[in-house]
């Protein structure tokens, strides 16, 4: 059997795989190693060892355990909840301003955890009962909480730009530069949606809450005062050069440690629960990429991605439509895979095609993102929506789906300007980089 029907068929087993809901890295981990067992049996073993050996002592990839811990840490020391109620105190007053404060907590908390369930998860805790309690309309209130959530892997620290760096080998601290605009763009825009939905029907969004006075919207931001300035210094100090995105990911954990312990949170119970948390959420993210380079360098043997290549090439394919195709086939694949599945599914095959093509690959990852984001909330698999069905049990899955459309749009209209306007996207890294 040659490599290349190999190769077809190591796909469709993937597909199989993942379909009957196998773990994403277990799935790629198993196929890649057959894979490569019958073009080079010889090499098997080798590159099965090899890959796990060497992606486990990147240095780089330091920075995932560190970002979730610092997450998780701002869960527990009660800095996710005071990011909240800042927010609360300055748009409550606002239409739809409970939402609307859903989205810019989900936003901060995004710049701590680098992760959209996590974010989803910590701050629809805290914003639902607030927006059930004032009447809200389920479908507005759970959708936002959905959709905010999906900020965590586009606003840096994000885990999405790492897995997406480490698979295309960019720098992550372009990556997490490229992701910052772009990610207020989208808050902007998750904003606006809300004011259109509550322009247009009222009702959804019962105007109950007073505009609070000026020193008590200071009063909140002083208490917030931690989890803004550990957000200003990680970023700022990525942007300014003080930090790598390393670094920065070990002074954020560090300082959420010590806030931690201040406000007297830092019990042996939270400890532990923490622990085990980032435990979990690194190992699962690690063997998603363990798995990813064991198939990469699987999919390389077969010679698909030279063959696609050189086939795009053949038909004389500009690089704006290469790029609208792919994402187009992203938004198709996140209708039934999850977002990492479809992203170190796909980036070996598309990225020799767009080197030959002069994309940037920097740009195209925060697209990619972005897409990812839509998968986040798109049915039926759509998990940051069965996310928020944890924590709203009495609120029907089909009223959560119905409440994500206008997020989704905003998410596709976003996609398109950073498309049209790659300066979006690329302003801050090539200021910052060259």
């Amino acid at each position: 059997m040659d490599p290349l029907t190999i190769g077809i068929l190591g796909f469709c087993a993937l597909f199989v795989l993942l379909f009957i809901r196998m773990p994403v890295g277990t799935s790629m981990m198993l196929v890649g190693a057959v894979g490569i067992y019958m073009i080079r049996p010889q090499a098997s073993l080798p590159v099965l060892a090899g890959e796990i050996f060497g992606e486990a002592s990147n240095y780089s990839l330091t920075i995932l355990p560190l970002f979730i811990l610092m997450g998780n840490l701002a869960g527990v020391s009660g800095m996710s909840r005071d990011l909240y109620n800042a927010a609360h105190s300055w748009f409550g007053h606002l239409k739809g301003g409970l939402a609307s404060a859903t989205i810019v907590g989900c936003a901060g908390f995004s710049s701590l955890s680098g992760s959209s369930l996590a974010a989803a998860l910590t701050m629809g805790r805290v914003s639902l009962p607030e927006m059930q309690r004032f009447g809200y309309d389920n479908g507005l209130a759970t959708g936002a909480i959905a959709a905010g959530g999906t900020l965590g892997i586009l606003i840096p620290p994000s885990a999405g730009f790492v897995v997406y760096a480490i698979l295309t080998e960019e720098s992550i601290g372009r990556l997490f530069m490229a992701g910052v605009v772009p990610g207020v763009l989208l808050t902007a825009l998750f904003i606006t949606a809300i004011w259109l939905i509550v322009t247009r029907k009222p009702e959804k969004a019962p105007q109950s809450v007073t505009a609070e006075p000026v020193s008590k919207r200071m009063a909140s931001l002083v208490r917030a005062f931690w989890i803004i300035g550990i957000i200003v210094l990680t970023i700022g100090g990525i942007y300014t050069g003080v930090f790598s995105a390393v670094e920065a990911a070990g002074v954020g954990a560090f300082l959420a440690l010590i806030v931690t312990v201040i406000r007297g949170a830092a019990s042996w119970e939270n400890i532990r629960d923490v622990s085990l948390q980032t435990l979990k959420s690194t190992g699962t993210v690690f063997l998603i990429l363990f798995g990813a380079f064991v198939f990469k360098t699987f999919v390389g043997f077969t010679g698909i991605p030279f063959r696609l290549t050189g086939w795009v090439e053949a038909q004389g394919f500009g690089p704006t439509a290469v790029v609208i195709t792919i994402l187009v086939a992203y938004i198709v694949l996140g209708t039934f895979l999850e977002g990492f599945a479809i992203l170190v599914l796909t980036v070996p095959l598309v990225q020799p095609i767009l080197q030959s093509l002069g994309v940037d690959l920097v740009w195209f990852g925060v697209l990619i993102v972005i897409v990812l984001e839509m998968a986040l909330i798109s049915p039926p698999v759509g998990i940051n929506v069965f996310v928020v069905k944890g924590i709203a049990d009495n609120v029907p899955l089909n009223t959560i789906f119905r409440g994500i459309w206008p997020f989704w749009f905003a998410m596709l209209l976003a996609a398109v300007l950073i498309l049209v306007f790659p300066q979006i996207a690329l302003l801050l890294p090539n200021t910052m980089f060259g």
